[in-house]
Protein backbone atom coordinates (compact mmCIF):
# COMPACT_ATOMS: atom_id res chain seq x y z
CA UNK A 1 0.00 0.00 0.00
CA UNK A 2 0.93 3.49 -0.94
CA UNK A 3 2.60 5.48 2.07
CA UNK A 4 -0.08 8.48 3.09
CA UNK A 5 1.95 11.47 2.89
CA UNK A 6 1.39 14.08 5.50
CA UNK A 7 2.28 17.47 5.30
CA UNK A 8 4.15 17.53 8.44
CA UNK A 9 6.13 14.75 6.90
CA UNK A 10 7.10 17.13 4.27
CA UNK A 11 7.58 20.15 6.72
CA UNK A 12 9.95 17.55 8.70
CA UNK A 13 12.03 16.20 6.18
CA UNK A 14 12.60 19.70 4.30
CA UNK A 15 14.05 21.04 7.83
CA UNK A 16 15.83 17.38 8.38
CA UNK A 17 17.78 17.69 4.78
CA UNK A 18 18.46 21.19 4.57
CA UNK A 19 15.61 21.90 1.88
CA UNK A 20 13.57 24.94 3.59
CA UNK A 21 13.99 26.95 6.76
CA UNK A 22 11.54 29.02 8.49
CA UNK A 23 12.75 32.39 7.86
CA UNK A 24 14.46 34.17 10.45
CA UNK A 25 13.59 31.45 12.60
CA UNK A 26 17.24 32.47 15.36
CA UNK A 27 13.99 35.15 16.03
CA UNK A 28 11.28 33.09 16.42
CA UNK A 29 10.80 32.58 12.60
CA UNK A 30 8.27 35.66 10.66
CA UNK A 31 5.21 34.04 9.78
CA UNK A 32 4.54 32.94 6.34
CA UNK A 33 8.00 33.54 4.94
CA UNK A 34 10.89 30.70 4.26
CA UNK A 35 14.05 30.09 3.19
CA UNK A 36 15.27 27.62 1.12
CA UNK A 37 18.55 25.62 2.34
CA UNK A 38 21.12 23.77 -0.10
CA UNK A 39 19.15 21.25 -1.48
CA UNK A 40 15.77 23.17 -1.11
CA UNK A 41 17.60 26.22 -3.73
CA UNK A 42 18.70 23.52 -6.01
CA UNK A 43 15.46 21.89 -6.35
CA UNK A 44 13.57 25.47 -6.92
CA UNK A 45 16.45 26.29 -9.43
CA UNK A 46 15.51 22.76 -11.35
CA UNK A 47 11.93 23.41 -11.09
CA UNK A 48 12.59 27.25 -12.46
CA UNK A 49 14.86 25.86 -15.10
CA UNK A 50 12.54 22.93 -16.17
CA UNK A 51 9.72 25.23 -16.84
CA UNK A 52 11.80 27.76 -19.06
CA UNK A 53 13.76 25.00 -21.17
CA UNK A 54 10.30 23.59 -22.02
CA UNK A 55 8.34 27.16 -22.53
CA UNK A 56 11.02 29.03 -24.05
CA UNK A 57 14.00 27.22 -24.69
CA UNK A 58 12.25 24.70 -26.90
CA UNK A 59 9.71 26.88 -28.70
CA UNK A 60 9.99 28.77 -31.16
CA UNK A 61 7.68 31.06 -30.81
CA UNK A 62 8.31 32.04 -26.83
CA UNK A 63 11.15 34.89 -25.59
CA UNK A 64 12.33 35.47 -22.07
CA UNK A 65 11.74 39.02 -20.11
CA UNK A 66 13.07 40.07 -16.44
CA UNK A 67 11.27 42.90 -15.52
CA UNK A 68 11.56 45.07 -12.12
CA UNK A 69 9.79 44.49 -8.93
CA UNK A 70 8.73 48.34 -8.54
CA UNK A 71 7.04 49.65 -11.42
CA UNK A 72 5.41 53.20 -12.40
CA UNK A 73 2.07 53.27 -10.04
CA UNK A 74 -0.01 54.30 -13.03
CA UNK A 75 0.76 50.07 -14.13
CA UNK A 76 -1.50 49.41 -11.11
CA UNK A 77 -4.08 51.85 -11.90
CA UNK A 78 -4.64 50.25 -15.30
CA UNK A 79 -4.17 46.89 -14.43
CA UNK A 80 -7.05 47.00 -11.85
CA UNK A 81 -5.19 46.11 -8.71
CA UNK A 82 -4.83 49.97 -7.47
CA UNK A 83 -8.70 50.24 -6.87
CA UNK A 84 -9.98 46.32 -7.06
CA UNK A 85 -7.23 44.03 -5.37
CA UNK A 86 -8.66 43.34 -2.27
CA UNK A 87 -10.29 40.87 0.33
CA UNK A 88 -13.05 41.02 2.04
CA UNK A 89 -12.23 40.23 6.07
CA UNK A 90 -14.39 40.53 9.12
CA UNK A 91 -12.85 39.90 12.66
CA UNK A 92 -13.81 38.16 15.19
CA UNK A 93 -15.09 40.58 18.17
CA UNK A 94 -13.91 37.82 20.72
CA UNK A 95 -10.35 37.01 19.92
CA UNK A 96 -9.48 39.74 16.87
CA UNK A 97 -8.30 36.69 14.75
CA UNK A 98 -8.88 38.87 10.88
CA UNK A 99 -10.55 36.27 8.31
CA UNK A 100 -11.29 36.36 4.88
CA UNK A 101 -15.16 36.19 4.95
CA UNK A 102 -14.74 33.17 1.82
CA UNK A 103 -12.96 31.25 4.35
CA UNK A 104 -15.17 31.26 6.75
CA UNK A 105 -17.22 27.96 7.40
CA UNK A 106 -20.55 27.34 8.54
CA UNK A 107 -21.51 26.01 12.17
CA UNK A 108 -22.99 22.55 11.00
CA UNK A 109 -20.52 21.99 8.00
CA UNK A 110 -18.31 18.69 9.43
CA UNK A 111 -14.99 20.22 8.06
CA UNK A 112 -15.67 23.68 9.48
CA UNK A 113 -13.07 23.86 11.31
CA UNK A 114 -10.55 21.02 10.28
CA UNK A 115 -7.81 22.39 7.91
CA UNK A 116 -9.87 25.61 7.01
CA UNK A 117 -7.05 27.74 5.66
CA UNK A 118 -5.86 25.04 3.75
CA UNK A 119 -8.68 24.76 1.41
CA UNK A 120 -8.31 28.10 0.42
CA UNK A 121 -7.06 29.27 -3.22
CA UNK A 122 -4.13 31.58 -4.18
CA UNK A 123 -5.84 32.88 -7.05
CA UNK A 124 -9.48 33.94 -5.94
CA UNK A 125 -11.29 36.77 -7.42
CA UNK A 126 -11.16 40.11 -5.64
CA UNK A 127 -13.64 42.89 -5.14
CA UNK A 128 -13.88 47.05 -5.70
CA UNK A 129 -12.28 48.40 -2.66
CA UNK A 130 -14.87 50.76 -3.29
CA UNK A 131 -17.73 49.02 -3.06
CA UNK A 132 -16.64 46.54 -0.83
CA UNK A 133 -18.28 48.07 1.99
CA UNK A 134 -21.41 48.14 0.63
CA UNK A 135 -22.05 44.37 0.65
CA UNK A 136 -23.46 42.66 3.07
CA UNK A 137 -22.73 39.24 4.35
CA UNK A 138 -24.41 36.70 6.71
CA UNK A 139 -21.94 35.41 9.21
CA UNK A 140 -24.31 35.05 11.66
CA UNK A 141 -23.60 31.09 11.52
CA UNK A 142 -19.82 31.81 10.29
CA UNK A 143 -17.52 29.45 13.00
CA UNK A 144 -14.25 31.57 13.80
CA UNK A 145 -11.34 29.62 12.83
CA UNK A 146 -8.99 29.96 15.57
CA UNK A 147 -11.69 30.38 18.49
CA UNK A 148 -14.73 28.26 17.56
CA UNK A 149 -17.04 31.16 18.31
CA UNK A 150 -20.09 31.33 16.49
CA UNK A 151 -21.46 34.83 14.29
CA UNK A 152 -19.21 37.12 16.57
CA UNK A 153 -17.85 38.86 13.81
CA UNK A 154 -17.64 42.57 12.82
CA UNK A 155 -19.20 43.79 9.32
CA UNK A 156 -16.75 42.83 6.53
CA UNK A 157 -13.96 45.33 5.49
CA UNK A 158 -11.46 45.44 2.10
CA UNK A 159 -8.05 44.42 3.02
CA UNK A 160 -5.79 45.68 0.04
CA UNK A 161 -3.40 42.70 -0.76
CA UNK A 162 -0.35 45.23 -2.18
CA UNK A 163 2.48 45.80 -0.70
CA UNK A 164 3.13 49.68 -0.41
CA UNK A 165 6.64 51.28 -0.01
CA UNK A 166 8.51 55.09 -0.71
CA UNK A 167 10.39 55.99 -3.27
CA UNK A 168 12.35 59.03 -2.65
CA UNK A 169 15.37 60.56 -0.90
CA UNK A 170 12.77 63.38 0.35
CA UNK A 171 9.58 63.69 1.81
CA UNK A 172 8.74 66.09 -0.90
CA UNK A 173 9.45 64.25 -3.63
CA UNK A 174 8.95 60.86 -2.60
CA UNK A 175 5.79 58.96 -4.21
CA UNK A 176 4.10 56.11 -3.02
CA UNK A 177 4.89 52.74 -4.76
CA UNK A 178 3.82 48.95 -4.82
CA UNK A 179 5.92 45.26 -5.02
CA UNK A 180 4.37 43.80 -7.84
CA UNK A 181 1.25 41.50 -7.06
CA UNK A 182 2.10 39.55 -9.93
CA UNK A 183 4.60 39.44 -13.10
CA UNK A 184 2.19 39.57 -16.25
CA UNK A 185 2.06 43.06 -15.85
CA UNK A 186 5.69 44.05 -16.75
CA UNK A 187 5.13 41.64 -20.10
CA UNK A 188 2.08 43.86 -20.63
CA UNK A 189 4.07 47.09 -20.29
CA UNK A 190 7.27 45.57 -22.81
CA UNK A 191 5.07 44.29 -24.98
CA UNK A 192 5.73 47.15 -27.93
CA UNK A 193 9.54 47.04 -26.92
CA UNK A 194 9.84 43.58 -27.27
CA UNK A 195 8.10 43.70 -30.92
CA UNK A 196 10.31 46.65 -31.91
CA UNK A 197 13.61 44.96 -30.68
CA UNK A 198 12.98 41.42 -31.84
CA UNK A 199 11.51 39.93 -34.77
CA UNK A 200 8.59 37.78 -33.07
CA UNK A 201 5.02 37.84 -34.92
CA UNK A 202 1.98 36.75 -33.67
CA UNK A 203 1.31 34.22 -32.59
CA UNK A 204 4.24 34.35 -29.53
CA UNK A 205 4.41 35.01 -26.31
CA UNK A 206 6.52 36.32 -23.64
CA UNK A 207 7.57 34.83 -20.49
CA UNK A 208 9.21 35.91 -17.03
CA UNK A 209 10.22 34.12 -13.94
CA UNK A 210 10.27 36.16 -10.50
CA UNK A 211 9.37 37.06 -7.30
CA UNK A 212 5.57 38.73 -6.01
CA UNK A 213 3.82 39.84 -3.16
CA UNK A 214 0.67 39.38 -1.46
CA UNK A 215 -0.46 41.14 1.92
CA UNK A 216 -2.63 37.58 2.09
CA UNK A 217 -5.15 37.53 5.47
CA UNK A 218 -4.73 33.44 5.39
CA UNK A 219 -1.89 32.13 4.45
CA UNK A 220 -0.28 28.96 6.48
CA UNK A 221 0.26 25.21 4.85
CA UNK A 222 3.67 25.32 4.61
CA UNK A 223 4.80 27.19 1.57
CA UNK A 224 1.95 26.66 -0.79
CA UNK A 225 -0.06 30.63 0.65
CA UNK A 226 2.76 32.96 1.49
CA UNK A 227 3.20 36.57 1.19
CA UNK A 228 6.56 36.51 -0.81
CA UNK A 229 6.54 34.17 -3.50
CA UNK A 230 7.74 33.42 -7.00
CA UNK A 231 5.87 33.15 -10.27
CA UNK A 232 6.60 31.24 -13.77
CA UNK A 233 4.13 33.25 -16.19
CA UNK A 234 3.97 33.16 -19.86
CA UNK A 235 1.91 35.70 -22.37
CA UNK A 236 0.99 34.45 -25.77
CA UNK A 237 -0.22 36.37 -27.98
CA UNK A 238 -2.42 35.45 -30.81
CA UNK A 239 -5.14 37.10 -33.05
CA UNK A 240 -8.70 37.28 -32.07
CA UNK A 241 -10.26 34.38 -33.45
CA UNK A 242 -7.64 31.86 -32.77
CA UNK A 243 -7.63 32.36 -28.71
CA UNK A 244 -9.86 29.34 -28.02
CA UNK A 245 -7.43 27.09 -29.83
CA UNK A 246 -4.45 28.50 -28.37
CA UNK A 247 -5.98 28.05 -24.81
CA UNK A 248 -6.42 24.31 -25.18
CA UNK A 249 -2.82 23.67 -26.34
CA UNK A 250 -1.38 25.20 -23.51
CA UNK A 251 -3.75 23.83 -21.05
CA UNK A 252 -2.53 20.52 -22.62
CA UNK A 253 1.22 21.65 -22.35
CA UNK A 254 0.84 22.83 -19.01
CA UNK A 255 -0.59 19.90 -17.44
CA UNK A 256 1.94 17.40 -19.57
CA UNK A 257 4.45 18.93 -17.86
CA UNK A 258 3.74 18.24 -14.60
CA UNK A 259 3.59 14.47 -15.46
CA UNK A 260 6.78 14.49 -17.06
CA UNK A 261 8.71 15.95 -14.31
CA UNK A 262 6.97 12.88 -11.99
CA UNK A 263 3.59 13.99 -10.93
CA UNK A 264 1.22 10.70 -10.54
CA UNK A 265 -1.05 11.34 -13.24
CA UNK A 266 -3.67 10.30 -10.78
CA UNK A 267 -2.70 13.60 -8.47
CA UNK A 268 -3.90 16.12 -10.88
CA UNK A 269 -6.68 17.11 -12.75
CA UNK A 270 -8.12 20.36 -14.64
CA UNK A 271 -10.95 22.08 -12.88
CA UNK A 272 -12.34 25.09 -15.12
CA UNK A 273 -13.70 27.96 -13.54
CA UNK A 274 -17.75 28.84 -13.15
CA UNK A 275 -18.78 31.87 -15.23
CA UNK A 276 -19.70 33.52 -11.70
CA UNK A 277 -16.13 32.93 -10.36
CA UNK A 278 -14.25 34.11 -13.50
CA UNK A 279 -12.11 37.21 -13.17
CA UNK A 280 -13.23 40.42 -14.59
CA UNK A 281 -10.39 40.25 -17.38
CA UNK A 282 -11.15 36.69 -18.54
CA UNK A 283 -12.98 34.87 -21.19
CA UNK A 284 -12.22 31.25 -19.89
CA UNK A 285 -9.94 30.12 -16.99
CA UNK A 286 -8.90 26.93 -15.88
CA UNK A 287 -6.93 25.28 -12.96
CA UNK A 288 -4.28 22.79 -12.72
CA UNK A 289 -5.33 20.91 -9.67
CA UNK A 290 -2.76 18.54 -7.34
CA UNK A 291 -4.15 16.48 -4.42
CA UNK A 292 -1.83 17.83 -1.77
CA UNK A 293 -2.10 16.42 1.88
CA UNK A 294 -3.86 18.74 3.29
CA UNK A 295 -6.19 17.54 5.93
CA UNK A 296 -7.81 14.12 4.40
CA UNK A 297 -6.27 14.91 0.92
CA UNK A 298 -7.56 18.53 -0.63
CA UNK A 299 -7.26 19.56 -4.71
CA UNK A 300 -5.52 22.66 -4.93
CA UNK A 301 -4.30 24.80 -7.57
CA UNK A 302 -0.65 25.00 -9.10
CA UNK A 303 -1.27 27.13 -11.21
CA UNK A 304 -4.19 28.89 -13.94
CA UNK A 305 -4.27 28.87 -17.61
CA UNK A 306 -6.57 31.92 -18.57
CA UNK A 307 -7.79 33.63 -21.96
CA UNK A 308 -7.55 37.36 -20.56
CA UNK A 309 -8.54 38.75 -23.85
CA UNK A 310 -7.55 41.94 -25.22
CA UNK A 311 -7.93 43.31 -21.85
CA UNK A 312 -4.85 43.95 -20.48
CA UNK A 313 -3.21 45.74 -23.55
CA UNK A 314 -6.32 47.83 -24.29
CA UNK A 315 -5.98 49.25 -20.10
CA UNK A 316 -2.77 49.97 -20.69
CA UNK A 317 -3.38 52.17 -23.54
CA UNK A 318 -5.88 53.69 -21.72
CA UNK A 319 -3.17 54.23 -18.89
CA UNK A 320 -0.49 55.92 -21.70
CA UNK A 321 -3.39 58.31 -22.62
CA UNK A 322 -3.77 59.40 -18.76
CA UNK A 323 0.04 60.16 -17.70
CA UNK A 324 -0.84 63.74 -17.69
CA UNK A 325 -3.17 63.60 -14.83
CA UNK A 326 -0.57 62.12 -12.83
CA UNK A 327 1.52 64.73 -12.42
CA UNK A 328 -1.29 67.27 -12.46
CA UNK A 329 -3.15 65.12 -9.66
CA UNK A 330 0.02 65.29 -7.35
CA UNK A 331 1.13 61.60 -7.63
CA UNK A 332 -2.51 60.55 -6.41
CA UNK A 333 -3.87 57.45 -7.88
CA UNK A 334 -7.10 58.08 -6.05
CA UNK A 335 -7.35 61.23 -7.47
CA UNK A 336 -6.49 59.69 -11.15
CA UNK A 337 -9.27 58.31 -14.06
CA UNK A 338 -7.92 56.38 -16.70
CA UNK A 339 -9.03 58.13 -19.76
CA UNK A 340 -11.99 56.98 -21.71
CA UNK A 341 -11.26 54.83 -23.82
CA UNK A 342 -10.87 55.90 -27.63
CA UNK A 343 -12.75 54.45 -30.88
CA UNK A 344 -9.91 53.95 -32.36
CA UNK A 345 -8.02 52.38 -29.58
CA UNK A 346 -6.73 49.52 -32.35
CA UNK A 347 -4.02 52.00 -33.69
CA UNK A 348 -2.76 52.61 -30.50
CA UNK A 349 0.71 52.08 -29.12
CA UNK A 350 0.30 48.57 -28.53
CA UNK A 351 -1.10 47.26 -31.21
CA UNK A 352 -0.35 44.83 -33.64
CA UNK A 353 -0.18 45.39 -37.46
CA UNK A 354 0.33 42.14 -39.30
CA UNK A 355 2.03 43.08 -42.31
CA UNK A 356 0.75 40.35 -44.51
CA UNK A 357 -3.06 40.82 -44.24
CA UNK A 358 -2.33 44.74 -43.69
CA UNK A 359 -4.60 44.61 -40.66
CA UNK A 360 -4.14 46.21 -37.20
CA UNK A 361 -5.65 44.38 -34.24
CA UNK A 362 -4.95 44.58 -30.14
CA UNK A 363 -4.03 40.59 -29.56
CA UNK A 364 -5.61 38.36 -27.28
CA UNK A 365 -3.69 36.76 -24.65
CA UNK A 366 -3.54 33.06 -23.44
CA UNK A 367 -1.80 33.23 -19.71
CA UNK A 368 -0.64 30.71 -18.22
CA UNK A 369 0.46 31.07 -14.94
CA UNK A 370 2.42 28.70 -12.00
CA UNK A 371 3.55 29.50 -8.69
CA UNK A 372 7.14 28.35 -8.60
CA UNK A 373 7.02 27.84 -4.59
CA UNK A 374 3.99 25.45 -5.00
CA UNK A 375 5.29 23.60 -7.79
CA UNK A 376 8.30 22.54 -5.86
CA UNK A 377 6.35 21.30 -2.85
CA UNK A 378 3.91 19.36 -5.36
CA UNK A 379 7.07 17.81 -6.54
CA UNK A 380 8.29 16.92 -2.89
CA UNK A 381 5.43 15.28 -1.79
CA UNK A 382 4.76 13.00 -4.76
CA UNK A 383 8.63 12.42 -4.88
CA UNK A 384 8.25 11.37 -0.85
CA UNK A 385 8.81 7.49 -0.08
CA UNK A 386 8.59 5.37 2.54
CA UNK A 387 9.32 1.69 2.50
CA UNK A 388 10.45 -1.00 4.76
CA UNK A 389 14.15 -2.86 3.56
CA UNK A 390 15.48 -5.54 6.01
CA UNK A 391 13.72 -4.39 9.03
CA UNK A 392 14.34 -1.10 8.61
CA UNK A 393 12.25 2.15 7.28
CA UNK A 394 13.15 4.13 4.20
CA UNK A 395 12.68 6.93 3.25
CA UNK A 396 13.20 8.71 0.05
CA UNK A 397 12.26 11.26 -2.65
CA UNK A 398 12.10 9.82 -5.76
CA UNK A 399 12.48 12.86 -7.75
CA UNK A 400 13.19 12.64 -11.61
CA UNK A 401 16.59 13.09 -12.57
CA UNK A 402 15.80 16.62 -13.77
CA UNK A 403 14.62 18.00 -10.54
CA UNK A 404 17.22 16.09 -8.12
CA UNK A 405 19.18 18.68 -6.18
CA UNK A 406 22.24 16.54 -6.75
CA UNK A 407 22.36 14.34 -9.32
CA UNK A 408 25.38 11.92 -8.43
CA UNK A 409 27.06 10.95 -5.01
CA UNK A 410 30.51 9.74 -5.04
CA UNK A 411 32.04 7.72 -1.92
CA UNK A 412 35.31 5.64 -1.31
CA UNK A 413 34.30 2.60 0.50
CA UNK A 414 37.06 2.85 3.48
CA UNK A 415 39.21 6.03 4.36
CA UNK A 416 42.19 4.35 3.45
CA UNK A 417 44.69 1.98 0.42
CA UNK A 418 44.03 5.42 -1.86
CA UNK A 419 40.05 5.21 -1.91
CA UNK A 420 39.25 8.74 -1.00
CA UNK A 421 42.30 9.65 -3.37
CA UNK A 422 40.57 7.99 -6.48
CA UNK A 423 37.00 8.79 -5.34
CA UNK A 424 38.17 12.84 -5.27
CA UNK A 425 39.29 12.41 -8.53
CA UNK A 426 36.23 11.22 -10.37
CA UNK A 427 33.95 13.46 -7.46
CA UNK A 428 36.05 16.27 -9.41
CA UNK A 429 35.83 15.39 -13.10
CA UNK A 430 31.90 14.79 -12.24
CA UNK A 431 31.01 17.99 -11.19
CA UNK A 432 31.64 19.35 -14.02
CA UNK A 433 29.02 18.40 -16.02
CA UNK A 434 26.54 18.31 -12.87
CA UNK A 435 25.99 18.76 -9.09
CA UNK A 436 27.49 16.17 -7.58
CA UNK A 437 28.48 15.23 -3.61
CA UNK A 438 31.57 14.00 -2.07
CA UNK A 439 30.92 11.78 1.29
CA UNK A 440 33.26 10.00 3.09
CA UNK A 441 31.66 9.80 6.57
CA UNK A 442 30.16 6.73 8.37
CA UNK A 443 29.08 3.98 6.73
CA UNK A 444 28.22 3.09 3.21
CA UNK A 445 24.99 1.91 4.19
CA UNK A 446 23.96 5.28 6.09
CA UNK A 447 25.41 7.24 3.73
CA UNK A 448 23.55 5.86 0.95
CA UNK A 449 20.11 6.24 3.03
CA UNK A 450 21.16 10.33 3.74
CA UNK A 451 21.59 10.34 -0.41
CA UNK A 452 17.87 8.22 -0.75
CA UNK A 453 16.30 11.00 1.48
CA UNK A 454 17.56 14.00 -0.76
CA UNK A 455 16.71 12.42 -4.11
CA UNK A 456 19.87 11.59 -5.20
CA UNK A 457 19.50 9.09 -8.34
CA UNK A 458 22.86 7.60 -8.14
CA UNK A 459 25.22 7.07 -5.75
CA UNK A 460 28.62 5.94 -7.05
CA UNK A 461 31.38 3.95 -4.51
CA UNK A 462 35.31 3.21 -5.12
CA UNK A 463 36.04 0.02 -2.95
CA UNK A 464 38.98 -2.63 -3.57
CA UNK A 465 37.87 -3.81 -6.59
CA UNK A 466 38.38 0.12 -8.21
CA UNK A 467 42.34 0.13 -7.66
CA UNK A 468 42.09 -3.47 -9.42
CA UNK A 469 40.22 -3.15 -12.55
CA UNK A 470 39.18 0.78 -12.41
CA UNK A 471 35.27 -0.04 -12.30
CA UNK A 472 33.22 1.31 -9.52
CA UNK A 473 29.92 0.63 -7.89
CA UNK A 474 27.02 2.42 -9.27
CA UNK A 475 23.73 2.33 -7.26
CA UNK A 476 20.59 3.67 -8.42
CA UNK A 477 18.00 5.05 -5.68
CA UNK A 478 14.79 3.50 -6.48
CA UNK A 479 15.62 0.46 -6.82
CA UNK A 480 18.70 0.19 -5.28
CA UNK A 481 20.36 -1.72 -7.91
CA UNK A 482 24.15 -1.89 -7.99
CA UNK A 483 26.03 -2.66 -11.78
CA UNK A 484 30.01 -2.45 -11.94
CA UNK A 485 30.80 0.67 -14.62
CA UNK A 486 34.65 1.38 -16.06
CA UNK A 487 35.91 4.36 -14.46
CA UNK A 488 36.38 5.75 -18.36
CA UNK A 489 32.79 5.09 -19.51
CA UNK A 490 31.60 6.87 -16.14
CA UNK A 491 30.56 9.94 -16.90
CA UNK A 492 28.78 8.92 -20.14
CA UNK A 493 27.06 6.59 -18.63
CA UNK A 494 25.69 8.89 -16.03
CA UNK A 495 24.81 11.29 -18.41
CA UNK A 496 22.82 9.08 -20.62
CA UNK A 497 21.02 7.69 -17.29
CA UNK A 498 20.32 11.39 -16.50
CA UNK A 499 19.32 12.33 -19.83
CA UNK A 500 21.51 14.99 -20.06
Amino acid sequence: MAKIVKLDDIVSLCKRRGFIFQSSEIYGGLASCYDYGPLGVELKNNVKKAWWKSVVQMRDDVVGLDCSILMHPLVWKASGHADKFADLIAECKKCNTRTRIDHLKEKLVPSAVEGDAEQAEQHTEHVSIDTAQAKLHDLSNKICPNCGMVGQFTEPMPFKLMFETQMGANIDDSMTMYLRPETAQGIFANFRNVLDTTRVKIPFGIAQIGKSFRNEVTTKAFIFRTREFEQAELEFFCKPGTDEEWYEHWKQQRFDWYIKLGIKKENLRFREHDADELAHYAKACVDVEYRFPFGSGDWQELEGIANRTDFDLRQHQRGIRTLNKWFENDRDLSRIQLADEAKDYQAGPLSYFDDVQKHRYIPYVIEPSAGIDRSALAFLVDAYDEEEVRGETRNLLRFSAALAPIKVAVFPLVKREGMPEVAINIYNDLKKYFNCFYDEKGAVGRRYRRQDEAGTPYCVTVDGQTLQDNTVTVRERDSMEQIRVSTDQLKWYLCEKLDL
